[in-house]
């Protein structure tokens, strides 16, 4: 997902998808369909991770997409300001001419004499050589980390939506098997509308077949 795309919601009532879009769009959506009366049996997941959105319902289709939208505009300001204000990338080192500022936080490590010993001679610096390091992991790990990703999304959809659904133990044994022949076979019988869902949200956890 792009960085200037919004994030995705997806609306269900009962085993239904009933509104999908940005999460203003979805609420308001979902209150136009409950018209004036209290809005029930609905849950709204973030497409990334499957969350569940809180959405306070009050007032009209209007007042809760302007509530919503008013949140999202202060976090984003929040958000703006922080990185603004974070610290330099060494703490307490004076910033050459033409240095860029990094944007980076700084916060405190722990390391034993052994680990500063070796960091210091290495060329750059601890702050460089440290950062590296975690790039070459985050890289090194980046297919387990989505397969882990889709797991945990479609069984926390899986948990909130589903529970009720037939051989719910045995797609979520599967999905965390990375058996997609098995996974599909049992989702077969469940609703489309949440079949559809749940197999996208975890179409990554079969990566590694």
């Amino acid at each position: 997902m792009s960085e200037n795309q919004p994030v995705q919601y997806t609306a269900f009532e009962g085993s239904r998808r009933i509104a999908a879009g940005p999460l203003a769009q979805v609420a308001r959506q979902v209150r136009q369909r409950f018209a004036d009366q209290p809005v029930a049996g609905v849950l709204i997941f973030c497409d990334d991770d499957c969350q569940q959105a809180e959405v306070d319902f009050r007032g009209g289709a209007d007042e809760v997409a302007a509530r919503i939208a008013a949140a999202e505009q202060a976090a984003s300001a929040a958000a703006t300001v922080v990185t603004a204000v974070a610290p330099a990338d060494e703490a307490g080192a004076t910033r050459g001419p033409g240095r860029p500022r990094l944007g980076v936080v700084a916060r405190e490590v722990t390391l034993l004499p052994r680990h500063w010993e070796w960091l210091g001679a290495q060329p750059g610096g601890a702050s460089v050589v440290l950062r590296r390091l975690v790039d070459e992991a985050r890289r090194a790990g980046a297919g387990k980390d989505r397969i882990r990703h889709a797991q945990e999304a479609g069984y926390r959809f899986m948990a909130a939506a589903a529970g009720g659904e037939a051989n719910f133990e045995e797609v979520a044994r599967a999905l965390f098997a990375g058996d997609r022949a098995r996974f599909d076979q049992l989702l077969a019988p469940w609703p489309a509308d949440l079949r559809g869902y749940l197999a996208q949200r975890a179409e990554a956890a079969f990566a590694g077949e």
